[in-house]
């Protein structure tokens, strides 16, 4: 057997070995030589040899000789062909994971129950884009019952080219809203190239479709679903009478949900009623009940579930030996999300603290961005907080225009200078949400803020 037989045997056999950090490899792991931002992968290739590494992938030639060495043309262009080899090579549940936001916390939700009784595979952090999806594939494990995939994109074309690779059998579409706009331009774009996921074209093997429907978008997947043969259409909503939440309760100290579970009354206690979360919760009960799982896996560990890091983990860090909570929402944004996470936090009920809101700018909105950073703003000032911090361009022109605002909008240019106000102002028992776009000052300051994690 030859060097590349070898490698692609070893790779289409194991699970879970295929990394892109040389920092993450361990003994018998596979090491991709890829062009980063900074650095290009073959600089780390002996330090991911002495770490342990089985094999490493590289399209350069002019490495010595070493059966531990695997040169290819195109990294990207042979991943691509071994992962649909891969592919054809499972037997079990793909499931695909698509929406505007909320990609990575239902995938995170699903994967927590599933695993409970079943074996799994599903791909690690916000891997959506291509290489994401090929490394996760790759990585999948034959023998496990369920993969579950997150299918991203920002730019039209990108659905149809990773649902092609993934051809998932179950499908979820999380919900269409306001993201990449600069792109797309419209949510109709948006529901049009989401809906390229069950198309026919792109996935013969789709068998069902999990959707929420929000708004007319939504609907437009309805209308687009019904014409795919082999597809079953299982709605989520208060106007479907299979799954939906039937009430929820203020019981002072906690939350308590009636979900209707295919005509079965469930009830779940919960400390927050936080409307994503709950629609993760009923994804999960619908997909399990849909797949003859036992739904009580999901009533009793709900309890244990926890946020997804940067997208509402909620953290204890000491500022200026003042004690406070941060809730991290700092894992990117659009209207939508931000105003969702806006309603939460005015929901917090908390005595004597203080209530700190620190919003970064919503990046790739298009040409309507600075009408939406000030939609947003009008919308927030009906709420009432200690302080609410602005950083970003697109705040900075769009506070100028408030009249008399309730809040105490404080507009502030960088991560240093909102640290500063902070260990000013901070008292004891505080609580802080920050939200915002990745890359963006805010989602800088966040980083360093919460190494101060207790």
């Amino acid at each position: 057997m030859n060097q590349i037989s070898e490698f692609e045997k070893y790779i289409l056999e194991k699970s879970n070995k295929v990394k892109i950090s040389s920092k993450e490899i361990n003994k018998g792991d596979i090491f991709l030589a890829l062009k980063g931002k900074n650095f290009h992968g073959n600089q780390f290739i002996k330090s991911s040899l002495r770490r342990g590494a089985k094999y490493c992938l590289t399209d350069n030639k002019n490495f010595a000789k070493n059966s531990k060495i695997i040169y290819v043309n195109s990294v990207i262009n042979y991943l691509n062909n071994l992962a649909l080899k891969k592919r054809d090579l499972y037997k079990g549940k793909v499931i695909g994971i698509t929406g505007s936001a909320g990609k990575t916390t239902l995938k995170e939700t699903l994967a927590f129950f599933l695993k409970r009784n079943e074996i799994i595979s599903f791909s690690k952090k916000s891997y959506n884009n291509k290489l994401g999806v090929l490394i996760s594939l790759l990585n999948i494990n034959l023998n496990s019952t369920y993969s579950i995939f997150e299918i991203g994109t920002n730019n039209f074309g990108e659905i149809k080219n990773l649902t092609k690779i993934v051809k998932p059998t179950e499908i979820f579409i999380t919900n269409i809203q306001s993201t990449h706009l600069q792109s797309f331009r419209s949510k109709k774009n948006i529901a049009k190239e989401k809906a390229d996921i069950f198309n026919s074209k792109y996935n013969n093997q789709k068998r069902r479709l999990f959707l929420n429907i929000n708004s007319d978008f939504e609907n437009m997947l309805i209308q687009k679903a019904k014409k795919e043969n082999n597809l079953n259409l299982v709605l989520i909503n208060e106007l479907n009478t299979k799954y939906f939440i039937k009430k929820i309760i203020d019981k002072n100290k906690f939350y308590r949900v009636y979900f209707s579970i295919n005509k079965k009354k469930l009830v779940l206690d919960i400390k927050n009623p936080i409307r994503f979360r709950l629609i993760n919760l009923l994804f999960c009960f619908a997909f399990f009940d849909q797949n003859s799982l036992k739904t009580n896996i999901i009533t009793k560990w709900q309890k244990y579930l926890k946020p997804v890091d940067g997208r509402g983990l909620i953290h204890n860090i000491l500022i200026n030996k003042k004690k406070i909570k941060v809730i991290d929402e700092s894992y990117n944004s659009n209207p939508d999300t931000m105003k969702q996470s806006i309603d939460y936090f005015t929901n917090i009920k908390k005595k004597d603290s203080q209530k700190i809101l620190i919003l970064g700018n919503m990046n790739e909105l298009g040409k309507n961005t600075y009408k939406l950073h000030f939609k947003l703003l009008t919308e927030l000032d009906k709420s009432d907080f200690k302080f609410v911090i602005l950083c970003g361009e697109f705040f900075r022109r769009s506070i100028i225009k408030l009249n008399n605002p309730k809040n105490e909008f404080i507009y502030i240019e960088n991560r240093n200078e909102i640290m500063k106000f902070l260990n000013k102002k901070i008292h004891n028992n505080d609580i802080i949400l920050i939200k915002c776009s990745n890359s963006t000052e805010v989602n800088k300051f966040a980083k360093n803020l919460l190494k101060k994690v207790t």
